[in-house]
């Protein structure tokens, strides 16, 4: 009787340990600080994950740097002490760097171009970064990068005097600066703020979305921004494809579907947050300048192709890539708009 009653006891113990459920905790960090409408979707995100996977799944998210830039959130993901982040393009560059093919300066006309193509790249873009180790869960938007400074910008000599910004380690960045003439300064975006602050800062002008200038309160220590954006920039809701692969194929799933739906509301918030930031900055006192002609539109063009071209050469973004990007533009846009740059809010 006492016999039976221990094996009964320890196949009990057996179906109750088999039976408890596994808990994954997801690590994830970003740049953007908490209390804007971009971290209060992660935090919807978040609460949504954590129910519908019955508490399977336990988010711990690190808001406004404070697991420092993105290269380092990058290398931390890679040793297993993070699991995912909001990346822009700079930290997808360092994971695939031919998505950003999407934000070379002065590629596309408007969004519904930046939209077109994106869509017909997406799969192969997501099979990069499962091939690079990363499961891309989403992409959201930065939005339209301009110049922002503490001195007047009404022409591209006033860029090549100004003692600008350059994230550090970027190689669209340094391509696009080089091609201008321009020797910028290299900083971690961490930096940024304080040598703006500071009274004799190593930097006076930078580029951002106007959301982000606002959002990293770079606002206010500049004055001016440029009428003319640069670029739409991308951005990217990324895990380590080592926390992926350990989850239940249901999990996986689930992050997959709500990851997408919280990037795309970002990236429409990021498109109307932007265009009314610029309104906030103007209210606030800041001046738009450097109206575009044809002069300037036809320099633009020279610079933007010179960088292309570096990046082709060293690889960073394929020609191939490149090649077939500038053919489906071809595919929406007429003719004899193949050059525009003109990026509209």
């Amino acid at each position: 009787m006492v016999l039976r009653l221990g094996i009964f006891l320890l196949a009990a113990l057996i179906s109750t340990a088999g039976s408890a459920k596994e808990v994954y905790t997801l690590k994830f960090a970003t740049l953007i600080p908490s209390g804007t409408s971009w971290t209060k979707v992660l935090d919807d995100w978040i609460e949504e994950i954590e129910t519908k996977s019955d508490g399977r799944i336990k988010v711990k998210m690190y808001p406004g740097g404070i697991m420092g830039d993105e290269p380092d959130v990058i290398r931390k993901m890679r040793k297993g002490q993070l699991h995912g982040g909001l990346f822009t393009g700079y930290g997808i560059g360092r994971i695939y760097s031919p998505a950003r093919v999407l934000e070379i300066p002065f590629l596309f006309r408007d969004t519904d171009e930046s939209d077109y193509v994106r869509d017909k790249l997406m799969p192969e873009i997501e099979a990069g970064f499962r091939d690079s180790g990363f499961e891309l869960l989403g992409w959201p938007e930065v939005g339209f990068i301009h110049f922002f400074s503490k001195h007047r910008i009404d022409s591209l000599e006033d860029i090549k005097k100004s003692r600008i910004w350059l994230w550090q380690g970027d190689p669209l960045g340094e391509a696009f600066f080089s091609a201008s003439g321009v020797s910028p300064v290299p900083l971690s975006i961490i930096d940024v703020y304080t040598q703006l602050s500071a009274a004799h800062g190593s930097i006076d002008t930078v580029y951002a979305s106007p959301f982000g200038a606002i959002a990293l309160q770079w606002h206010t220590q500049l004055k001016y921004g440029t009428k003319v954006p640069l670029t739409n920039a991308i951005g990217g809701l990324i895990i380590s494809g080592r926390f992926f692969n350990k989850l239940p194929a249901d999990l996986q799933q689930l992050l997959k579907t709500t990851g997408k739906i919280a990037s795309d509301k970002i990236r429409q918030y990021a498109r109307e947050e932007n265009t009314k930031s610029i309104d906030i900055l103007r209210d606030q006192g800041m001046e738009f300048l450097w109206t575009q002609d044809e002069v300037v539109f036809k320099k633009l063009i020279e610079i933007r192709d010179k960088a292309a071209k570096h990046l082709v050469e060293s690889n960073y973004i394929p020609k191939d890539l490149f090649d077939r990007v500038r053919a489906a533009l071809v595919e929406i846009r007429p003719p004899e708009n193949t050059n525009s740059i003109s990026l509209t809010h």
